[in-house]
């Protein structure tokens, strides 16, 4: 299980961008649950030692509540992000914690792809993932997960296995 990302929505075309010119190319930045499928992850008789499959399974990386514009939200580096399961907190810290920052990731893809109005780029999770604790936290069907960015908003997913 991963959870809370801070999700970069891209506003315009970037190609090639600097990092002192990237966060000109962000429209603003909306809340990310990102789930993994760990059998497809670490079975590498599946996956081929891939990550593609654990992550991109339907309904694997739930968005929302709203795209907030990056000048309504202020420092988006400076945020509290924090996440919860069945009530209980998982992960509590901030944006500026993050290893990779927006202007950086934003620049980074832009020099191997052009970025389009709407891309999203989800930037990584704080400490507190169930597979780093002892014992390991899976999530199981039924269990809700809550994820919050101070001045975004909240989600919350149930967690349905496919049948």
């Amino acid at each position: 299980m991963r959870q809370s990302w801070q999700v970069i929505v891209i506003g315009k075309e970037a190609s090639r961008v600097s990092e002192a010119q990237a966060l000109d190319y962000v429209y603003g930045y909306t809340v990310g649950n990102d789930f993994s499928n760990r059998t497809w992850q670490l079975d590498k008789t599946l996956s081929g030692g891939q990550w593609c499959f654990s992550k991109s399974f339907d309904a694997s990386a739930p968005i929302g509540p709203a795209i907030v514009p990056k000048e309504a939200l202020g420092d988006a580096a400076n945020l509290s992000i924090r996440a919860n399961l069945n009530g209980e907190t998982m992960q509590d810290s901030n944006t500026s914690q993050m290893i990779f920052g927006a202007a950086k990731l934003v620049s980074f893809l832009s020099q191997a792809m052009t970025l389009l109005p709407g891309t999203l780029i989800f930037t990584g999770t704080p400490a507190g993932v169930g597979l780093g604790r002892s014992p390991q936290v899976v999530v199981k069907e039924g269990d809700v997960l809550d994820v919050a960015i101070g001045g975004i908003g909240k989600i919350s997913n149930r967690v349905v296995y496919e049948k």
